[in-house]
This record gives structure tokens, sequence and C-alpha cells, in this order.
């Protein structure tokens, strides 16, 4: 039998699509290294050459989502039409990964992983940010924000969502999610200078 030699970044890339369909099937914790090695059945050395761990290959899965999440919001900057509330909607949209990742990302809030969610939340922000300040210039030009300073803005608003807004770094109560996320819309529309109102959006969003 003719042995099939693939370039080291399809196999990467393979590992890492079946990995992220077992930990979405079977759950994280209950996914060993040897299952990914059974789906794709490779060599045990070829997937250790890759990733010395489930750790490592769980991180790998996490910044595949991220890539799929900036490709999705950078076609809304190209072909997203409206102004700039419009626009805003079809943005945060585009950069949800956790519905069709819910299993994956329950795997982030273990304490075991609190460094690598923490690092997955400031990637975000950075990568994000601009992709907002874009928006928050277009907005400026149209009259529906006044701010000077478009990225740093985006930065304090996407930081002050990722992470007060998250349960896995603190233990709200649902009352106590549920009070800031009703206080969020005027907070971003002050910092913005949108008129009051503007945001209330993101409550039917959420």
């Amino acid at each position: 039998m003719v042995r099939t030699v693939k370039d080291p970044e399809t196999r990467k890339a393979e590992i890492i699509t079946a990995a992220r369909r077992l930990f979405g099937m079977k759950e994280y914790e209950k996914t060993t290294m040897q299952d990914v090695i059974d789906e794709l059945g490779i060599a045990k050395g070829t997937i250790y050459y890759y990733f010395k761990s489930k750790e490592e290959l769980l991180d790998a899965v996490i910044n595949q989502m991220g890539d799929e999440a900036v490709e999705r919001m950078q076609s809304v900057m190209e072909t997203g039409k409206g102004n700039a509330l419009e626009m805003f909607q079809q943005l945060i949209a585009a950069g949800n990964i956790a519905d069709e990742n819910a299993e994956i990302m329950e795997q982030l809030h273990n304490p075991h992983n609190a460094g690598m969610h923490a690092a997955m939340m400031a990637i975000a922000v950075k990568r994000s940010a601009p992709f907002y300040a874009k928006i928050v210039e277009q907005g400026c030009g149209e009259g529906i924000f006044n701010t000077a300073n478009p990225l740093e803005t985006s930065e304090f608003i996407l930081t002050s969502i990722q992470f007060l807004m998250d349960t896995g770094i603190y233990q709200w109560s649902e009352d106590d999610l549920m009070r800031r996320a009703m206080a969020l819309p005027a907070m971003i529309e002050k910092m913005l200078g949108a008129k009051p109102g503007s945001f209330q959006f993101l409550l039917q969003m959420g």
C-alpha cells in the first residue's frame, strides 16, 4: 500500500479539526489523544510531533475558532451594508464563537484552563478592536458617534464586556449578570457619544 504523505500544515489542520469535532461530541475531558489518533488513523508519533499535550491541542482549536471569527468579521467589513449601528450588529453576530462551540467554550470555564481562557479573551480583544474602531470612525462621520479615540474606546468597551461579563472569571449570580447587562447599553452610548437608546439592541442579541 502506498503511504500518503501530507504537507505539515495540512496534517496539522486535520488534527485540529478532528480534535475540535471530538471535543464537541465527547467533551474535552472525555476525549483522549488516542481518540484523535484513532479518528484520523495516524501514528502516535505524528500527533505528538505537532502537539505535546491535549492542552496544546485545545489551544490550537481555540485559535482556529478565533481565526474563523476574524474571517467572518473581515467579510462583514468588506460586504456589510448600513449605518454604523447596523454594522455594529452585523459585526457582533459575526464575531460570536460561543453559540456553535458551546461544549468547547464550556471547557474554558474549568479553573484548570483559567490562564488559557484569559489569554484567549485578550487575543480576541486585540484582533477584533480594529474592526470596531473602523465602524466607530464611520459612525463619527455619520454623526451617530462622537469620540476622538475610536480604537482606544473600542478596546475599553470590548475588554469590559469580555472580562466583566464572563461568568468563568466572575462568579456572578443571574441577578448580578442581568443588572450589568441592562446597564451596558447606556454605558457604551456614553463612551461613544451616541444618542440614548442607540444600543438597546444589545439586550435582544444577548
